[in-house]
């Protein structure tokens, strides 16, 4: 069933359960995954070093491919918004605590400082790639919706993620490590290509349960929305 507009003071059974969901997933994301950098053998490859970060980043592209499918661009507007209201409280609450003197018998901090320590430029490059790869995802995401008629869901959902990966990838690395010397300049285009095809990845796998939680919340939520005359200016909120 497709609407041509939200109905005035709707509510939903799941929505709220779903931004709860992507703000959880994006927090984690950013305070969890960037303290490791991991690695695992991949057969006929060889060991594959990434950032933990990966793990979890890919699946808020999840919540946000289920938001703006169901619900639609502007309902996935605000939880965006939301997660990025969230992101500025946890980098702003994690500094304090780094900030604060240790007791003097607690001898933890430096591993404290390495876990949830990330500079203030990383932080800003996070948010910035994060608000703009997000909003390129849903953009992309309800066009293609629109002008493919509602058909090929699961292309649509890879190919929004594509384009969202790619801005986020563009923008994180150069922003956080350029000059820096954490990463080497001429190495930057590799790492930001490995992360990118990591990433999109994972969405692929997700893929199938991606497709079958959308169904089923179409038909639970009697919503399946097509952004047709929307306001897509990232900055406006009111749905």
């Amino acid at each position: 069933m497709s609407t041509p507009a939200p109905a005035q003071g709707r509510s939903y059974k799941y929505y709220e359960i779903v931004t709860v969901g992507f703000v959880v997933v994006l927090v984690c994301s950013n305070l969890i995954g960037p303290a490791k950098i991991a690695t695992v053998d991949i057969p006929l490859w060889g060991p594959y070093v990434f950032g933990a970060g990966v793990i979890f980043f890919p699946i808020s592209y999840v919540f946000g491919d289920i938001l703006t499918e169901v619900y639609g661009y502007s309902k996935a507007r605000k939880v965006i918004w939301t997660g990025f209201a969230a992101l500025i409280f946890a980098s702003v609450m994690a500094a304090i605590v780094v900030a604060l003197p240790p007791a003097p018998f607690w001898k933890h901090q430096s591993a404290y400082e390495i876990a949830f320590g990330n500079t203030w430029r990383i932080v800003g490059a996070s948010m910035i790639a994060y608000f703009c790869g997000e909003f390129v995802n849903s953009f992309v995401l309800a066009k293609m919706k629109v002008s493919t008629g509602g058909k090929w869901m699961s292309a649509r959902f890879v190919g929004s993620t594509v384009a969202g990966e790619a801005v986020d990838s563009a923008l994180f690395y150069p922003l956080a490590f350029y000059g820096t010397g954490i990463i080497p300049n001429e190495a930057l285009p590799t790492v930001m290509v490995a992360q990118f095809v990591t990433k999109t990845l994972v969405e692929v796998l997700f893929l199938p349960l991606t497709v079958q939680i959308v169904k089923h919340l179409k038909k639970a939520e009697h919503e399946d929305y097509y952004d047709r005359d929307t306001d897509f200016n990232p900055f406006h909120v009111k749905a």
